[in-house]
C-alpha cells in the first residue's frame, strides 16, 4: 500500500465515523462521543435519581433496618456510587446498566406482570411498578449493537 492509499484510506475511515449513518461507533467498533454523551445521561439520570431519592433517607437513618430492607438499601447506595462512576468510564460501567435493566425487567415479569393479568395491582405493587417503569430510560440509553459484539459475540477470556 503506497503512502497516497493509505492516506486516502484512513481518511475515507475517519469521515465514515463521522457520517450521518453512523454516529453511534467509529470505524474501530467503538462508541462515538454523542453516544457516550447518551451512555452519560443514563448513568446520570440512574445514579442521580438514587441519589436524590434513597441518600437522604440512608443518611438520615439511625439505628438498624429490617433485614431485607437493609440489604436493598446498601445494594441501592451501591449501585448509585456505580452509576455515578460511569459518568467518568461510561463503556466500562456498562454491566450496571445491564443489571439494572435485568433486574426491573425480570421484577415487571415475574411480579408485575402476573398480578396485572390476575388480580390487579395493590397500592404498594402500583407504586413500584410505576418507578420501575423507569427502566425504559436505560433501556433506551444503552448501546445495544455494541452490548452484543462485546458481550455475546466476542469470544469470552480464557480459563487457563
Amino acid at each position: 500500500m503506497t503512502l497516497a492509499t493509505s492516506a486516502t484510506s484512513a481518511l475515507s475511515r475517519d469521515s465514515a465515523s463521522h457520517s450521518p449513518g453512523s454516529v453511534r461507533t467509529t470505524s474501530g467498533g467503538e462508541l462515538s462521543l454523542r453516544r457516550l454523551y447518551v451512555l452519560r445521561f443514563g448513568y446520570l439520570f440512574m445514579g442521580g435519581g438514587l441519589v436524590v431519592v434513597k441518600w437522604p433517607s440512608f443518611v438520615a437513618h439511625h439505628g438498624s433496618w429490617p433485614l431485607y430492607e437493609g440489604i436493598v438499601e446498601c445494594i441501592l447506595l451501591a449501585m448509585s456510587i456505580l452509576a455515578l462512576l460511569g459518568l467518568r468510564y461510561p463503556v466500562k460501567m456498562l454491566p450496571i446498566l445491564l443489571f439494572e435493566s435485568l433486574w426491573k425487567l425480570t421484577w415487571l415479569a415475574v411480579v408485575a406482570l402476573p398480578k396485572l393479568l390476575g388480580s390487579g395491582l395493590d397500592a404498594a405493587t402500583t407504586e413500584k411498578f410505576t418507578t420501575i417503569l423507569f427502566v425504559v430510560v436505560i433501556l433506551a440509553v444503552i448501546p445495544w449493537g455494541y452490548v452484543v459484539r462485546q458481550f455475546l459475540a466476542a469470544s469470552g477470556d480464557r480459563w487457563r
